[in-house]
């Protein structure tokens, strides 16, 4: 095989993240080879015209020219009508049955070549009680379609770094997004208002933020722009406000960025309507959530995951519990009824500031929330935990703050990943180091993409 020529394969194998395994055989000199090729959204079965992206001793990469035959699990016609052209879902044309599969298998493999005890019970996979509309935020950019194109607003165009696809008919939010969209979209194009242009660092548009809580129906929406134009919105926030939404707008801001990455931050915020929060209801407790907060994407969902990882905490009575990792406070929240204390530790301030505002919010006198780094942090706590639950960032844990974390010798760890194969490599450590697996359960926390969430039940074998 050879860079840059074109093959035709059919992908034997899907694995995570969403690549799928193309074992090419081809004869030379009499003898056949047998090349692994990974190509990135290919899917078991599909028959693939792709080419040679990329070929080392030990790995080769192939790219999706045209799909000759369909895989099995294609087994609809996806509903939105920029799906293939958005880099937002992946799986839109496969029944939500078969996503539960694709997902379910590429845990259980991960965890399988990892998980030392055969008894380990590995419970499925928790399917999104919405498969549609289930996000509760969305971060739109503002660019063009092609290069000169007419302004654009939404999400990356897929494999693109700097082409925007406009997302007014997007499905996996409620409709109100789209709304906003469309009329924040009209507004700028109207007036001829320049994008920010990530090469040469002009412009204005960068981004628009909307947060809508499922259970409440509060939308605060946000426009992030740079501080090239001084633009009075007062006219953007009256059409704003006039559209015929399911839920309520209560908060419209305008965020200030002049930073040269292309990510969402404030370097000054000016509320333009209403509040800079909305609140959000999970398992009976209320949640306060800002423009910036961490809060689980998808409200519906993250019950069930909590569910599942309260039942694998157990017993709590008269113990102390450490929630590392901690977020806005979602976990500690829901534990600290049926506890002694629960300890949250997140590096993130204003999440740490979220998290006591809303324990006061659920009247819980028993939590104490902590800012720093996990590594830091847990050497300056001088109460020792009974059980730990960790619900790391994508990377995974730190191998130094793993270690202090196996020093504590608590009974039971539930350990909630938003990456199969970041727990993997963790998991290997956590073994070695005196714990067993009991239980496995993944939880599909994001329909119609390759995400999957996953909660684990560790003991220790021989309790300290």
């Amino acid at each position: 095989m050879k860079k840059g020529q074109e093959y035709i394969g059919t992908v034997d194998e899907l694995v995570f993240p969403n690549k799928g395994i193309i074992h090419y055989k081809e004869e030379l000199d009499g003898d056949v080879k047998n090349t692994r090729v990974v190509i990135k959204g290919g899917l078991p079965g599909q028959k693939l015209k792709f080419v040679l992206s990329k070929k080392r001793s030990s790995k080769c990469e192939g790219r999706i020219i045209e799909v000759l035959g369909k895989s099995v699990y294609e087994d609809r016609i996806a509903p939105c009508e920029k799906f293939g052209l958005c880099g937002g879902c992946t799986y839109q044309n496969i029944s939500y049955e078969k996503q539960l599969e694709l997902k379910k298998n590429m845990v259980k493999e991960i965890l399988d070549e990892v998980i030392v005890n055969k008894k380990t019970v590995f419970e499925g996979i928790i399917g999104s009680p919405d498969e549609f509309g289930y996000r509760n935020k969305m971060e739109y950019s503002f660019g063009d379609e092609c290069k000169g194109g007419e302004l654009a607003l939404g999400l990356h165009k897929k494999g693109s770094f700097y082409d925007i696809v406009t997302t007014n008919v997007c499905q996996i939010v409620n409709d109100d997004y789209n709304k906003i969209l469309a009329t924040v979209l009209a507004y700028f194009k109207e007036k001829n208002i320049p994008y920010y242009h990530k090469m040469s660092k002009e412009g204005y548009l960068r981004h628009l933020l909307i947060r809508r809580a499922v259970k409440t129906g509060e939308i605060i929406v946000a426009l992030v722009t740079t501080t090239a134009l001084d633009m009075d919105l007062s006219t953007l926030v009256d059409e704003l406000l006039k559209l015929d939404t399911e839920g309520k707008i209560i908060g419209i801001m305008h965020i200030y960025n002049d930073g040269l990455a292309d990510m969402v931050r404030s370097d000054k915020t000016e509320v333009l309507y209403g509040n800079e929060f909305l609140y959000e209801e999970l398992l009976g407790l209320q949640f306060k959530i800002s423009t910036f907060s961490f809060f689980q994407t998808n409200s519906l969902g993250a019950e069930r995951l909590y569910e599942k990882a309260r039942e694998y905490v157990g017993d709590t009575k008269d113990k102390l519990i450490f929630d590392l990792y901690s977020g806005t406070g979602t976990i500690a929240q829901i534990l600290a009824p049926v506890a002694k204390k629960v300890i949250g530790v997140e590096i993130v301030e204003e999440a740490v500031n979220a998290a006591k505002e809303n324990a006061k919010l659920n009247k819980l006198d028993n939590c104490e929330f902590i800012a720093g780094d996990v590594l830091k942090v847990i050497d300056e706590i001088e109460e020792k935990p009974d059980l730990i639950v960790l619900d790391p960032p994508r990377d995974g844990i730190h191998p130094k703050a793993l270690e202090k974390m196996i020093a504590y010798g608590v009974d039971r760890i539930v350990y909630i990943s938003c990456k199969p194969t970041s727990l993997a490599r963790d998991l290997v450590i956590l073994q070695e180091r005196g714990y067993k697996v009991e239980k496995v359960c993944a939880c599909d926390m994001f329909p119609q993409t390759y995400h999957v969430e996953t909660v684990c039940l560790l003991s220790r074998k021989v309790p300290v």
